[in-house]
């Protein structure tokens, strides 16, 4: 079906050597951030790594809830948790794993200035060709949707109970999920733990 999103699933090889080539560009780019921002919750582990391989220690959170269930979108984001730390006068790195429609992105850059950040940049490992952001520094471009090491449990539940709705077998839904790039072990053993779940 034409509607059925394609998915790329990276490794975290992959990811760290992403990052390993970002972080480089930053420092090229003689970019010095004094507080680096992992976007909740997918920028979390980037931002992790970024701040090691910038050895730069002060890490800061913010939350902004854009998506909802598998390849699907809301309207607009909304910031749910402000940035939790001051960036006041800091040159603000902002961390996320994907850029899509950019709109949570823009957000999260808008609120940061308006606590006076003199300066936000913004790197991501993924970067959407229709993106309304362009991120300073991206690792790949891609049209595909993402799935992240860290979240294969979630996009197994959430792929499952799209096949469930559609009238597909626990089989069938495992051959979709595996099909789509994920590893089978993983997407076995996370039906399973779902489906005794929902007893």
């Amino acid at each position: 079906m034409n509607s059925e999103p394609e998915f790329e699933v990276p490794t975290w090889e992959q990811i760290y050597e992403l990052l390993l080539n970002l972080a480089d560009s930053v420092r090229k780019a003689n970019f010095k951030p004094d507080v680096i921002v992992g976007v909740s919750r997918g920028g979390w582990p980037p931002a992790r790594i970024i701040s090691d391989l910038l050895e730069k220690s002060e890490l800061a959170n913010v939350k902004a809830e854009f998506y909802r269930g598998l390849a699907k979108t809301k309207g607009e984001p909304m910031i749910t948790q402000p940035v939790s730390t001051s960036v006041t006068g800091k040159k603000v790195l902002v961390v996320d794993e994907v850029v899509d429609t950019g709109k949570s992105l823009r957000l999260v850059q808008s609120h940061l200035k308006e606590r006076d950040a003199t300066e936000v940049k913004i790197l991501t490992i993924y970067y959407k060709p229709w993106s309304v952001v362009v991120p300073d520094w991206y690792g790949k471009e891609t049209k595909r949707w993402v799935v992240f090491p860290w979240e294969i449990k979630e996009t197994t539940r959430q792929g499952f109970n799209q096949c469930k709705n559609q009238g597909k077998t626990i089989e069938e839904a495992v051959e979709k999920l595996v099909q789509s790039g994920l590893n089978r072990k993983l997407v076995e053993r996370f039906i399973q733990e779902i489906s005794e779940g929902q007893i």
